[in-house]
């Protein structure tokens, strides 16, 4: 038997305590969440939709048909016997669910573009279980936004927050449908913020929110709250390997939002700022070649014909670093600010060309929804290895007219050396070297071999239609 005596028993108990009031310490500064879900819960609500499908639309089989067996592809809209044209069958429904909230008493509601995408039908369910049908005001695909109204008066709406506000690592919480649960509770803190998020089009005008606050399918378009109890973003997107949440989700902040909406409601579509610029990161390699002291702003890798940019002087290879005063730190920045500014504005960027720095004043445009499309560049032929290891030929009239440009030559094949070590592909197309252009493969090759030795020099290429700079380092 193992005895204790009352000294020990002693130390243990006060040690147990403090345990103990570490614990209810802790507990103490959590924050709690009951008063403010239950005074904004009833602003939130479940969004359904319906989309009517042919169901004799045969499905579209994703692959080689040659490759199925005959026995399949009449399931795949390859009958093995014909069949008589007869009447319409019924149609089918495919069916949709995400989340949104109402921000005016006469109905209005905010939700994400693609929770009602298609959608020919649209519902609304409240927290009283009310469902009213609702009608798409507007939508805007590149912020992932939409409009909804329904006929009804004095709801409960949210109150609205200030995103800008934001701090990294303060309290925010979610409330929404994740799989279908309505009036789901979830919380955490703000991770970051200004996360560029590429959409499909590579464009990127929204400054997300990140935070750890659980998002799954079922969340979309609903609220993010702040401890004020203030809606501060819409939820959005997750970043995830399978299928559910991972710890990293995204919100739209409510600053760009209401911005989208205020647009939406007088026009019915979203005007945004456009220069006619394509650009891209700086890089280390990319700051030390072009003489930067570190690596910031965004690299101009093609000017468009026409565009804002061109007719104010901005050259391919300049480097934007401010916007209206605001510095430029990572490329993905100036799209959001160029995307927020009055189209017939007169703003001023400050550049950095040649190592110097000026300013330039220009008048944003509008931008619009048609996009530049590239073919695939014919190659002329033969040419020579030279110090970079790679051989070129010059482009033909097509090709060049085909890529905007007034000369390039397109890398033939590429040996181990400079170039290879810099990425540089076969069917590559180089239009300038060391912030110089050329006029012929002679030039080009001229300019290759006056190089200086050992040092970074910046490479504008073309691949697959889109520019972009790199660093080649030369050997001797």
């Amino acid at each position: 038997m193992v005895y204790i005596s009352n000294q020990v028993r002693s130390i243990w108990i006060v040690l147990f305590s403090l345990f103990l009031f570490n614990i209810n310490a802790y507990a103490a500064d959590l924050p709690d969440f009951t008063e403010l879900v239950e005074e904004h819960s009833e602003a939130v609500v479940n969004i359904s939709t319906v989309s009517h499908v042919d169901s004799r639309a045969p499905f579209q089989f994703q692959g080689n048909m040659d490759q199925l067996p005959d026995i399949f592809k009449h399931f795949f809209g390859q009958p093995q016997i014909p069949r008589q044209d007869g009447p319409a069958e019924p149609k089918r429904q495919a069916q949709s669910m995400g989340s949104g909230f109402i921000v005016s008493k006469d109905g209005t509601i905010l939700t994400n573009n693609h929770v009602v995408e298609g959608a020919d039908e649209i519902y609304v369910r409240f927290s009283d279980r009310r469902e009213l049908k609702a009608k798409l005001i507007g939508s805007d695909k590149r912020s992932d936004l939409a409009v909804l109204k329904v006929e009804a008066e004095d709801l409960p709406a949210v109150k609205l927050g200030q995103s800008k506000k934001l701090k990294v690592g303060e309290w925010v919480f979610a409330i929404g449908s994740p799989f279908g649960f309505d009036y789901t509770v979830t919380a955490g803190i703000v991770s970051a913020k200004g996360r560029s998020l590429p959409n499909e089009n590579n464009e990127n005008y929204v400054p997300f929110i990140q935070t750890d606050v659980a998002i799954n399918p079922g969340n979309s378009g609903g609220p993010l709250f702040n401890m004020d109890g203030e809606v501060v973003g819409i939820n959005s997107q997750i970043y995830t390997r399978s299928g559910g949440f991972m710890g990293v989700s995204f919100a739209i902040p409510i600053d760009v939002a209401m911005e989208v909406v205020a647009q939406l409601s007088s026009q019915g579509y979203v005007s945004r700022g456009w220069l006619g610029v394509l650009i891209q990161e700086v890089n280390k390699d990319l700051a030390e070649s072009f003489g930067l002291d570190k690596p910031y702003g965004a690299l101009v890798a093609q000017v468009v014909e026409g565009s804002p940019a061109q007719k104010a002087g901005i050259q391919t290879g300049d480097i934007i670093i401010e916007f209206e005063g605001e510095e430029i730190n990572l490329s993905s920045e100036l799209p959001q600010l160029v995307g927020r500014a009055k189209v017939g504005e007169t703003v001023k960027l400050k550049i950095v060309r040649n190592k110097d720095t000026k300013v330039i004043k220009l008048k944003i445009g509008e931008l619009t929804n048609d996009k530049a499309t590239t073919e695939q560049i014919q190659p002329a032929e033969q040419a020579k290895v030279n110090r970079l290891s790679v051989k070129v030929a010059a482009l033909d009239k097509n090709a060049l007219a085909d890529l905007n440009i007034k000369f390039g030559v397109k890398v033939l094949h590429v040996t181990e050396g400079p170039a290879s070590k810099a990425g540089i592909r076969q069917g590559d197309v180089i239009t300038s070297l060391n912030n110089q252009t050329f006029k012929s493969v002679d030039e080009f090759e001229k300019l290759v071999e006056s190089l200086p030795k050992k040092r970074a020099v910046p490479a504008l290429i073309i691949r697959r239609g889109n520019p972009s700079f790199i660093v080649i380092k030369t050997e001797d």
